[in-house]
């Protein structure tokens, strides 16, 4: 019988970056300790937890990349970027982030698992070839991507991005490949300053990125007017094999580094309509990974709410969150993307 699978491993709370640091141990410690509850507890098949090889590294990142983070291993601390840092037990936390991942990607492709949830840190999608940057180390989810294809002959994938934050690093990996469609809503303009409409791919990979940059505010309805009047007919028209998630949940409306106002019913809903995707698409066959969030009671609900939509527990209805939606604003913003998007996609020329 198949299960939503977790990746989860105290040895991603090893990584620390300070005192005051907003990417801090807690952040797993709260949706860890929600698990056992007993609303929670049992629901879920843990997936086997390994580093990633250094040939699963190499797919993204450079060599001397790789190895200046390795050498940070058992040092007490090092400085990467101006709030990025490692310590002693950081090289290993990210090398177990990304394999935990890769396991829980392959879990879902040989049908031994539904779907999955990657619960690791430290967080990916900012991580450049050459560069840490914006408290990631190794870029999870696009060597998640590189795994499926390579080692288990997948070709389209679909990375949707839904945290506050553009994915910088996720989008560089693959702008110039059209079999990997790059979609990502962010604050803009905002860190890392990436991500605007008009940034569509280079080369081959025209228009296999695709943009939504917001300004604050946004939410339920608003993300999911997004979701289902600009996601889901490019990821149908695309077709993906497999759908991979950088789940932020920094978009929740008491995040201290954000601006918009999703609720956990609103993550529910983006939840549910990935998996309706997934179903009409891929077999039901996506897999997310935790990114940013930094309200912990705020994160521990929220990732709750998600779970028990992967899971089947629950089945949050997507049209009435839609229809709570500023309409006026969602139009324009659904055809300023269309405006851009129409050389590129069928379905965007309507």
């Amino acid at each position: 019988m198949t299960a939503t699978g977790i990746v989860k491993d105290k040895r991603y709370m090893n990584h620390w970056m300070g005192e005051y640091h907003p990417e801090r141990p807690e952040r797993l410690g709260v949706i860890y300790d929600m698990l056992e509850e007993s609303e929670m507890a049992g629901k879920f098949k843990e997936v086997p937890v390994r580093p990633a090889t250094k040939e699963e590294l190499l797919r993204i990142h450079s060599l001397s990349y790789v190895e200046r983070i390795e050498s940070t291993a058992g040092q007490e601390y090092t400085y990467l970027d101006a709030d990025t840092q490692t310590c002693a037990g950081s090289y290993e936390a990210a090398v177990l982030a990304a394999g935990g991942l890769c396991e829980a990607i392959a879990m879902v492709q040989s049908g031994e698992l539904n779907n999955a949830f990657a619960l690791v840190r430290p967080p990916g999608h900012h991580a450049e070839r050459n560069r840490a940057m914006g408290f990631c180390l190794f870029n999870n989810v696009a060597i998640g991507a590189r795994y499926a294809q390579d080692n288990l002959h997948l070709g389209r994938i679909l990375i949707v991005d839904w945290d506050l934050h553009h994915g910088n690093g996720t989008q560089h990996s693959f702008e110039n490949d059209p079999t990997v469609l790059y979609f990502s809503t962010h604050q803009y303009p905002y860190y890392p300053g990436t991500g605007a409409f008009d940034e569509v791919g280079q080369g081959k990979g025209k228009g296999f990125t695709v943009n939504v940059p917001l300004t604050v505010g946004y939410g339920d309805g608003e993300y999911m007017g997004i979701y289902q009047r600009i996601l889901r007919p490019i990821a149908l028209e695309f077709k993906p094999e497999l759908i991979l998630v950088s789940a932020g949940f920094d978009i929740y409306y008491g995040d201290p580094l954000g601006g918009m106002n999703v609720t956990p019913t609103g993550f529910a809903g983006m939840a549910r309509a990935i998996m309706d995707m997934a179903d009409e698409c891929c077999k039901g066959k996506a897999v997310l990974t935790l990114e940013g969030g930094y309200d912990l009671e705020g994160q521990r609900e929220s990732v709750k709410q998600v779970l028990k939509e992967l899971a089947g527990v629950s089945k949050t209805d997507t049209r009435a969150l839609m229809a709570t939606a500023e309409a006026e604003i969602l139009d324009y913003l659904v055809e300023r993307v269309k405006r851009t998007q129409r050389q590129y996609w069928k379905c965007m020329s309507s």
